[in-house]
């Protein structure tokens, strides 16, 4: 029986995005070589390795792949926005919490679509002599959103709780009257009536995470304008920042006002859950049915189950570990 000959080639492999870029990169050192290149071009050839090479394409996916993740959600928070300019609703987002815990960047994520008309961001300054005479809350107040209006504050009146008493930015008895009284103003300034929605976000870094990152910003000219004196003394008063979020969750975590933990070693994540912890707070117009807004509780944790969580920690180890 004689053979038959198969006139159909063998189906073509597709190729993957990583191989596509690595085509890309030969066909750069291609043309580098064939054109004389200036002095930093022949020193990033002459430098790049293999191994270099194969990292700067992970890392360009990885954050492709990232951000094009996020866009459905930035859609959705157009959406939103849209619907309380209808509404006449109103929205506050409080991003407090430890040093170095993307607060700053997820922010930026939030608000890269959105109409720059109806949000504003607000990062409070140390107050004057004027207003330390006055009471705490008022000078936030006073940047509270207008009918249909996002406010965005990055870091807020939760000063007091924290950072304030860690750093003896206040005495004793402002930080103990303003945990008695907190939740009383939120609820007479800003949930009465229904109009306004608050979410009360704590940005939650391990120790090891907030470290590499402090480091980094030494070492980044980009970033170094980050680094604070708080900023410098986050690591060793890591123990007092703990035990100031575990009052802060037992005094101020109310069913009218809760606390949302959002576990920020993972920016990406960190920004993602965020994103869909917004979209979840409202009922809005023109919701997606096929994009998932369930979260992941892994990385947003009611503030009731961190506390409970803090405290078996402190019972078994002696003291919580975030």
């Amino acid at each position: 029986m004689s053979e038959t000959k198969n006139d159909n080639p063998p189906p073509r492999k597709r190729k993957g995005a990583t191989a596509v870029i690595k085509e890309l990169v030969k066909d750069l050192e291609k043309d580098i070589s064939s054109h004389p290149p200036d002095e930093q071009s022949r020193k990033i050839a002459s430098v790049l390795k293999k191994e270099d090479k194969e990292h700067i394409i992970k890392a360009c996916l990885l954050d492709y792949y990232n951000a094009e993740e996020l866009k459905p959600y930035q859609a959705e928070l157009i959406k939103m926005q849209n619907h309380l300019e209808r509404t006449g609703k109103k929205m506050i987002i409080l991003f407090d919490g430890r040093d170095a815990s993307g607060k700053g960047g997820t922010i930026r994520r939030l608000t890269r679509y959105m109409n720059g008309k109806r949000y504003r961001v607000t990062a409070l300054g140390k107050p004057n002599e004027y207003q330390k005479t006055e009471l705490h809350m008022k000078r936030y107040i006073e940047q509270f959103p207008h009918a249909g209006e996002i406010v965005l504050f990055d870091r807020s009146w939760y000063n007091r709780a924290m950072v304030e008493p860690v750093m003896g930015f206040c005495t004793k008895a402002q930080y103990q009257r303003f945990l008695k009284k907190v939740t009383s103003y939120e609820e007479n300034f800003i949930l009465d009536a229904g109009k306004t929605i608050l979410l009360k976000l704590y940005f939650s870094v391990s120790k090891e995470e907030q470290a590499r990152r402090f480091e980094r910003r030494k070492n980044d000219a980009l970033r170094q304008w980050k680094l604070s004196e708080v900023d410098l003394q986050a690591q060793e008063l890591w123990g007092e920042f703990t035990e100031k979020k575990r009052i802060l969750l037992e005094k101020t975590h109310t069913e009218k006002s809760k606390w949302w933990i959002i576990r920020s070693d993972n920016k990406h994540l960190a920004r993602r859950e965020t994103m869909k912890l917004i979209l979840n707070s409202i009922k809005y117009v023109g919701r997606s049915r096929t994009l998932d807004f369930s979260m992941d509780p892994d990385i947003v944790i009611p503030g009731d189950i961190e506390l409970k969580k803090m405290k078996k920690e402190q019972k078994k180890y002696g003291a919580p570990l975030l």
